[in-house]
């Protein structure tokens, strides 16, 4: 199998006080290295173990679907948080695709609105649909790739996400992601590889 699970782009305690190391280090080692364990144990011996991890994601269901969408799906995660990131984007391509859905606090609201709509486990995702930007919800591993739309940034909802830092109380883990932890490099490079 060519794949493995992607290095952190950054140190465990890079993200403090916004996301506690311990936070990080449980999500990262436990999850989502779990999630390439099991995948590698489901995929082993059969011709799909040769594909790419996007080509497993997009051919594949159950279980063999849900454990690859969730170790990509969490490697988007880490790349679209950086220290001292978040709050409004800068000026550019990012600048103009969030005044295309209202500015930065219209989407703050409803980046915030659809993780809250969430219901039970999904990720809240901005993407780029068709040319424009757009903000939805997925539920459990599912993902944009399988429907043509272009990820561009997303956080995870789990409660293992945020359950140390912020109890049950998603809300708060929704308003420090896009105040304190957002990394604008990385949507506008996704941004960048789209068009």
């Amino acid at each position: 199998m060519n794949f493995e699970v992607a290095p952190l782009p950054y140190a465990k305690d890079a993200l403090e006080p916004a996301m506690s190391r311990e936070t990080l280090e449980f999500h990262y080692e436990k999850h989502h290295k779990g999630y390439m364990t099991k995948l590698k144990s489901l995929l082993e011996g059969k011709p799909e173990a040769s594909k790419s991890l996007v080509d497993v994601i997009r051919t594949s269901s159950g279980a063999v679907f849900n454990n690859a969408a969730q170790v990509w799906n969490h490697t988007f995660f880490w790349e679209g948080m950086k220290p001292n990131g978040g709050g409004p984007p800068p000026s550019g391509d990012v600048g103009d695709l969030v005044a295309g859905l209202g500015g930065w606090q219209k989407l703050r609201g409803d980046f915030i609105a659809a993780g809250l709509a969430r219901f039970g486990s999904g990720y809240a995702w901005l993407m780029l649909d068709g040319g424009k930007g757009k903000i939805v919800d997925t539920p459990n591993a599912e993902t944009p790739l399988t429907t043509g739309a272009v990820p561009l940034l997303t956080c995870d909802v789990w409660e293992h996400a945020y359950y140390l830092d912020h109890r049950n109380n998603r809300q708060a883990f929704l308003e420090v992601f896009l105040d304190k932890l957002v990394s604008w490099d990385a949507v506008a490079r996704n941004l960048r590889a789209a068009q």
